[in-house]
């Protein structure tokens, strides 16, 4: 039975590799049995945040030290920019090793999968959706889970538009969904978590059209986290469940804020997982949390709680990084430290101003 190994790495920079480079060194970490990096760089999360490109490059030339071409290709190399408040940067590097005799399942299931590159008049809509689906599916298959209620988590890098694809699809004679590159991004995310929906039976398959994309607040999903980025055309996916195929020491479980300051749920999944606190966790238990991956928006009408919120109103920094930190700052009171992965912009990623949560422990 193959089992699911998650290590965090703290990072001083996008180009930081030294934690990687050490724990390989040390036999902690097997580089042939990384199927991905998941990484929380400081950049500023938008269409011109190179610290994203930067930091898979880093990782690239690393890995590159240990591993042929071919295996450093099949990595998913998932960053989220933008730590804003007192979020850290670091990676959660996930590895699957062959077997583990010592623990019978279910534990922690992760794939993988990289989609084919998308047309740029295919994204935002319902052709995006689609192939998010079918590639979820096919993993969740893979990964021996038949209901999908055992999924807890997505994670999917997305593309956004440039000037420069807007015009490559314009010399065509197709139009794109929006031609602010802006825009596209939360399109992209959007059209993304549509398709976990869609594959994992959230939404009916009818709803999900170019027009209910980015516009129809009701529909999403409760376990997609997607983020934007102009490294990629395509799609880089990791799916985490529980499977009874697979062991190790690792569980779990999702929740689903329904505001940035909703952290009952969360507390609700810890006790679940074994990890019941009153209050903030307890030190000894800090360290069996292993990761904590979690989506955050400002709400659309403008208030949270009934109380008027400014996200939407400063035109010096874009709402994703306020909801960063902010939700950041509820999530860190909570568990105790800031060393977790929060990626804003949550377009049909839970309800709106809202978003999925989900955390791995020992």
């Amino acid at each position: 039975m193959p089992q699911t190994l998650v290590h965090r790495l703290s990072m001083t920079g996008p180009d930081d590799t030294a934690g990687l480079a050490a724990a390989i060194r040390d036999g902690r970490i097997r580089p042939d049995a990384i199927v991905a990096i998941l990484g929380k760089t400081e950049g500023n999360g938008c269409v011109n945040d190179f610290t994203r490109g930067f930091a898979v490059q880093s990782l690239r030339l690393e890995l590159a030290r240990h591993l042929p071409p071919a295996a450093v290709d099949r990595i998913a190399l998932v960053m989220s920019g933008g730590t804003e408040g007192a979020l850290a940067p670091h990676a959660l590097v996930i590895e699957v090793r062959p077997e583990d005799q010592e623990r019978a399942g279910p534990a922690l299931a992760v794939g993988q999968a990289v989609t084919r590159d998308i047309r740029p008049e295919e994204l935002g809509r319902r052709a995006q959706a689609e192939v998010v689906a079918e590639a979820v599916a096919k993993v969740t298959a893979d990964l021996g889970i038949s209901d999908p209620a055992d999924i807890h988590f997505v994670q999917i890098k997305c593309p956004l538009l440039t000037m420069e694809r807007v015009a490559e699809a314009r010399a065509r004679g197709v139009t794109t969904a929006t031609t602010d590159t802006l825009k596209s991004m939360g399109l992209s995310r959007g059209a993304s978590a549509l398709g976990v929906a869609l594959a994992l039976g959230e939404v009916p398959d009818a709803a999900v059209t170019d027009a209910a994309i980015g516009t129809d607040r009701s529909l999403y999903s409760t376990r997609a986290s997607t983020s934007a980025g102009v490294e990629l055309l395509g799609h880089e996916i990791v799916v985490m469940g529980m499977s009874p195929r697979w062991s190790g020491p690792l569980r779990i479980d999702h929740a689903v804020m329904a505001d940035g300051i909703d952290i009952e749920p969360v507390r609700a999944a810890l006790a679940r997982l074994g990890l019941a606190s009153p209050g903030q966790l307890p030190a000894a238990d800090r360290d069996r949390l292993v990761a904590l991956l979690a989506k955050a928006e400002a709400p659309s009408t403008g208030r949270m709680r009934g109380f008027r919120h400014t996200m939407l109103d400063d035109s010096d920094i874009s709402s994703t990084r306020h909801a960063r930190g902010f939700a950041a700052g509820a999530l860190a009171s909570l568990v105790g430290h800031a060393e977790i992965f929060v990626s804003g912009g949550a377009e049909h990623q839970g309800p709106d101003g809202g978003g999925p949560v989900a955390l791995i422990v020992r």
